[in-house]
């Protein structure tokens, strides 16, 4: 539901998606320099969520093409390894639909011989939710999904807190790697035996040089 200030606005939810904040040379929420946009909206409401001031699908400002027009300049730099997608939640239905393009056109930018991956950060779990009969599964996943190359997935449970783990809140939460993940279900194997995790660098695994 809109609040009021946005309805006034004429903004439409399923139709508008707004972001909560958009984080250059960003060094925190994945691999190398990055680019971070925080979607806004989430349901979910994890307890002690790090963000929980983007949980209202109302926060911060619309999503424009001139935004994404200055996320994917801000990636055109050799430093830059890539794009965060974080929130709020980007699976919530609404903001698929609202991103799917603007990752198409990110991807179709920088595609993976250019070495910029696309992470995305999401409170569902990706065999029970993202995938086809799970409740986030909608017409644009399967498009989201092929363009991702890194999905940390699962909510954030405060009482499995590690701050050890990199890239992740709680030791719930997978880091997956989606290229291997989505070649192992065409391939015929499904659910949980499918996800490929992604193998961070043994010194930050075993925090031992």
């Amino acid at each position: 539901m809109l609040c009021r200030a946005c309805a006034r606005r004429g903004w439409v939810l399923g139709e508008s998606m707004n972001y909560a904040e958009i984080k250059y040379f960003d060094i925190a929420n994945g691999e190398g320099v990055r680019t971070s946009l925080f979607v806004s909206g989430c349901r979910r409401g994890c307890p002690n969520c790090f963000n929980d001031v983007a949980w209202d699908f109302c926060a911060g400002n619309l999503f424009t093409a001139d935004v994404e027009d200055k996320i994917i300049a801000s990636m055109d730099h050799e430093f830059i390894d890539g794009l965060t997608i974080l929130g709020g939640e980007p699976m919530e239905p609404e903001n698929q639909a609202g991103l799917v393009e603007f990752v198409e056109r990110v991807r179709r930018a920088y595609p993976r011989e250019s070495g910029k991956t696309i992470w995305c950060f999401t409170g569902d779990v990706l065999e029970r939710e993202l995938l086809e009969g799970g409740r986030h599964h909608t017409e644009f996943t399967d498009r989201l999904l092929d363009c991702i190359d890194i999905l940390v997935d699962g909510p954030y449970v405060d009482a499995l807190h590690d701050i050890s783990l990199r890239f992740r809140g709680s030791s719930n939460q997978r880091i997956i790697d989606m290229p291997v993940t989505l070649a192992a279900l065409r391939a015929g194997e499904t659910g949980a035996a499918a996800v490929r995790q992604w193998q961070d660098d043994p010194v930050f695994t075993t925090h031992t040089m």
